[in-house]
């Protein structure tokens, strides 16, 4: 791939009540392995009016900051954001610009991409290198099928799925630099007059270091609870596979999975788990794993790094009665 004059990677990262939101920063990592293919640096962007506690998180993760402050940041405007990225891509011109997929994420990269006529992946969940030319995993069709998307058009635009991706080691804090951006009031065609917090579940699966999941093979509701009790007891997350989910066993919130959450945790314990493709490749980043399950060919055992075969109804309870004995000790 060509990339002409084109060096450096752009990596925008989002703020919330003050803090980089934790995708932005996991996008560094491919900006990275981007940045090997063009001999570039990687910087990072932040945007807001006071960068101060995201610019040093983002500082030892990368080899430059930029920061774009200003009062006309503080609304969450998505049309003062998208100047703001605009002056600083015409400025720098990066080989590529990347951000988390969330909704300003995706829309920023869609603006950006929409004005200067350029292709992007949107939620990509891994990043290869063919042939000196990037191909990210995207998928498709609620997570049933995995494409690869090569973007030809530079800068390439790509926005990361939450937990797809580890943060680069953290090294010498990095200078940030100040960059002022106009942001003309013809510019901004709408603003948030009001945010109203939802009340749902908050269920952190992404940042979870211990993660209990169950899956149909719990059989029932009542069952599934010997799962929630296992993740108390380990101080854990609850997950859940897309069917224990559709049974209504638990809420949406904890589904892993290419249509659910993708997650890379210390410990995995997959109970009932089948191991299907969707569901495997939302966990293939855990650092341990435990699969539970009666059907001794289960998939989930090809990524398991111990595997019981029995009942996880059966052996839920003797496991915890042996963690519980353990630390009594």
């Amino acid at each position: 791939m060509d990339w002409g004059n084109h060096k450096d990677i752009l990596v925008f990262v989002e703020q919330a009540e003050g803090k980089p939101v934790n995708v932005g920063l996991e996008a560094l990592a491919p900006a990275r392995t981007l940045a090997g293919l063009t001999g570039g640096s990687v910087l990072t962007l932040v945007v807001g009016t006071d960068n101060a506690a995201a610019a040093e998180k983002a500082a030892v993760l990368c080899d430059g900051v930029l920061s774009v402050e200003g009062a006309a940041f503080g609304d969450g405007c998505t049309d003062a954001f998208a100047c703001a990225l605009e002056a600083v891509v015409s400025k720098y011109a990066p080989a590529a610009v990347l951000a988390g997929n969330t909704p300003l994420g995706r829309e920023l990269t869609a603006r950006l991409g929409a004005r200067m006529g350029l292709g992007s992946a949107q939620d990509a969940t891994a990043l290869k290198v063919e042939d000196g030319t990037p191909v990210w995993t995207v998928p498709v069709y609620g997570g049933t099928v995995l494409n690869d998307v090569a973007v030809d058009t530079v800068p390439v635009l790509a926005t990361v799925r939450s937990g797809a991706f580890s943060r680069p080691e953290v090294a010498a804090a990095a200078a940030v630099t100040a960059e002022a951006v106009d942001v003309p009031d013809e510019a901004v065609r709408s603003r948030v007059l009001e945010t109203v917090q939802e009340i749902s579940e908050a269920v952190n699966l992404e940042e979870a270091k211990v993660i209990v999941t169950g899956g149909r093979g719990m059989g029932s509701k009542e069952n599934f609870a010997l799962v929630e009790e296992l993740a108390q007891l380990l101080g854990g997350v609850v997950g859940a596979t897309r069917p224990a989910i559709e049974d209504g066993w638990v809420s949406r919130a904890h589904q892993v999975g290419q249509s659910g959450k993708i997650v890379a945790p210390a410990l995995y314990i997959a109970c009932g788990v089948s191991g299907a493709t969707q569901h495997v490749s939302g966990m293939s980043g855990s650092g341990y794993v435990v699969a539970i399950n009666k059907d001794e060919e289960a998939p989930i055992f090809d990524v398991a790094d111990v595997g019981i075969v029995g009942d996880a109804v059966q052996v839920l309870p003797l496991m915890m009665e042996e963690i519980r004995r353990r630390r009594a000790e």
